[in-house]
C-alpha cells in the first residue's frame, strides 16, 4: 500500500480556483491512488481513470456520481447519469439519435449563423466579455434548438443552468428556488409536448418509454436537465478555455488562424487543457485493487479527469504545456466506458465553427484583464473573460474584478 498522503482540499470549491495542476501532478507521481477522507479516494492517472469508467460492474454510479452525493440521496430518475448498464444503455438510447454523427452535422448551418449573429453583437473596438458575448449565450441557444425552446423563453436559461450547476456543488435555498423555476418551465412544455409533439427532444422525452411503460415525469426533468446543464456549461467552459488559451500562446493562434484546417486538433487540445468537468466520482461496488492499494468496497472514488489529462506517462514532457497541434490526443475529457459524454460530437462541432469564425474575423483578440473563475468542485469554469477582439488599444469599459488566479508553466493564469 502506497504510504499516506494529507487531505489536499479535493471537496473544497476554491480548490481548482487556485493552482491545482502542481497538487494533482505530485499525487499523480507518488500517491496514485490518494485517501482524501475517510471513505474518499481519489485516482490520478490516466490509466487509472479510465479503468474506472470503463468497469461499471466494479464502479457503480447509482450511488452518486457528484462529490456533493455523499451527502445527499440519488435517485435514478434524478438523472441518467445515475444509471448503470443495462437500464443506461436502455435510457441512453431514448436521445442518442438526436447526437449522431450525421444528426449533429447538420447543425452546423445553424451553429455558424448563431455564432455569427452573437459575434456581430459584440464591438471589436471595446473591452467586453466574451463568456458574456459568445461561449455562454451559444451553446445555451444550441440546445434550446434542439430540445425545441421558442426563442422568446431562452434568456433565462442561463440564469437556470447556473442555478444547478451551482447546487451540484453546495445546495442553498437561492440556487434551488431557481432550479425549481426551470422544472417548472420543463414540467409545463412537457405537458404542452404531450398534446401537441413536434419535432425536437422535448416531444421525443414526452413519448419516451422504456420496457413499454412511459417515463415518468420525474425521469422526463431529469433528462432535461441533463442535457440542458451538459450541453451548456461544458461547451461554455471549453469555448472559454480555449479562447484564453490560444490568447497566452499567440503564435499557435497565428497558425491557426492562417490555417484553420489544423483547428480539430487544435479543439481536441482545448478538451485535455480545460477538461471542462474536472472529476466525477464512482462507489466501488467490492474492495478493487487499485495503483498499489486497494479501495474497500463502498467507498466513494473520485476520478480526477484533470489529472489524467496532463498524465506524463500517455503525453509526455510537455504534457504540462499546451499544443495545439498535439495528436494522438487521448483525452479523457468526455469521460471512458459507457457514461461517454452523448454530446461529444456536438461539443467539438462547437468549439471548431466558433474558432473558426473568431479567428477569421479577429485573430489578434487580446485578453485584457484577469480571467475570473468560479470555485466548483465539478466545472473548470471562467465566469468572465474580458477581451479586445480587436486587438488594439481602447477605452476600457470593463470593472475591476478579482484578480486572476496564476497557474503552473505552461498555463499562466488559464484554465488548466
Amino acid at each position: 500500500m502506497p504510504s499516506p498522503s494529507p487531505p489536499v482540499g479535493f471537496e473544497d470549491p476554491d480548490f481548482y480556483a487556485g493552482e491545482p495542476d502542481p497538487v494533482l501532478a505530485a499525487l499523480r507521481l507518488d500517491h496514485p491512488l490518494h485517501q482524501e477522507a475517510e471513505g474518499l479516494w481519489v485516482l490520478t492517472r490516466h490509466e487509472d481513470v479510465s479503468a474506472v469508467g470503463r468497469d461499471p460492474g466494479r464502479f457503480v454510479s447509482s450511488l452518486g456520481v457528484l462529490l456533493a452525493d455523499r451527502n445527499r440521496e440519488v435517485a435514478a430518475a434524478d438523472s441518467i447519469l445515475y444509471l448503470d448498464p443495462p437500464a443506461h444503455t436502455q435510457y441512453r438510447k431514448l436521445v442518442s439519435r438526436a447526437f449522431t454523427p450525421r444528426t449533429v452535422a447538420r447543425l452546423e448551418p445553424v451553429i455558424r449563423q448563431l455564432a455569427r449573429d452573437l459575434l456581430d453583437a459584440m464591438d471589436p473596438d471595446r473591452e467586453c466579455d466574451l463568456v458574456d458575448g459568445l461561449a455562454a449565450p451559444l451553446p445555451i441557444l444550441v440546445m434550446a434548438e434542439l430540445l425545441g425552446i421558442p426563442g422568446a423563453d431562452r434568456h433565462d436559461f442561463r440564469r437556470w443552468s447556473d442555478a444547478v450547476m451551482a447546487a451540484a456543488t453546495e445546495l442553498t435555498d437561492e440556487n434551488a428556488s431557481v432550479a425549481l423555476e426551470l422544472f417548472m418551465y420543463f414540467d409545463a412544455r412537457l405537458t404542452e409536448r404531450e398534446a401537441a409533439p413536434g419535432d425536437d427532444l422535448l416531444s421525443a422525452l414526452a413519448s419516451a418509454e422504456v420496457d413499454g411503460a412511459r417515463l415518468s415525469r420525474q425521469e422526463q426533468l431529469g433528462f432535461c436537465m441533463t442535457l440542458l446543464v451538459a450541453g451548456n456549461e461544458t461547451t461554455r467552459a471549453l469555448i472559454t478555455g480555449g479562447a484564453l488559451a490560444l490568447a497566452e500562446h499567440p503564435d499557435q493562434r497565428a497558425a491557426l488562424a492562417a490555417a484553420p484546417g489544423g483547428l480539430p486538433d487544435a479543439v481536441e487540445e482545448m478538451l485535455r487543457w480545460v477538461t471542462p468537468i474536472m472529476a466525477m466520482g464512482r462507489t466501488a461496488a467490492a474492495p478493487v485493487p487499485m495503483a498499489g492499494g486497494t479501495v474497500p468496497g463502498g467507498d466513494f472514488v473520485l476520478v480526477s479527469y484533470a489529472a489524467a489529462n496532463r498524465d506524463e506517462a500517455v503525453f509526455g514532457p510537455d504534457s504540462a504545456r499546451f499544443n495545439a497541434s498535439r495528436t494522438p490526443n487521448p483525452h479523457l475529457a468526455f469521460g471512458a466506458g459507457t457514461h461517454f459524454c452523448l454530446g461529444a460530437g456536438l461539443a467539438r462541432l462547437e468549439a471548431r465553427v466558433v474558432f473558426e469564425e473568431l479567428l477569421g474575423r479577429w485573430p489578434d483578440y487580446r485578453v485584457t484583464g484577469p480571467a475570473e473563475r468560479v470555485p466548483s468542485t465539478l466545472l473548470r469554469q471562467v465566469a468572465h473573460l474580458p477581451v479586445l477582439l480587436s486587438g488594439g488599444s481602447a477605452e476600457a469599459n470593463w470593472p475591476e474584478g478579482p484578480a486572476a488566479t496564476s497557474g503552473p508553466e505552461g498555463d499562466r493564469g488559464g484554465t488548466g
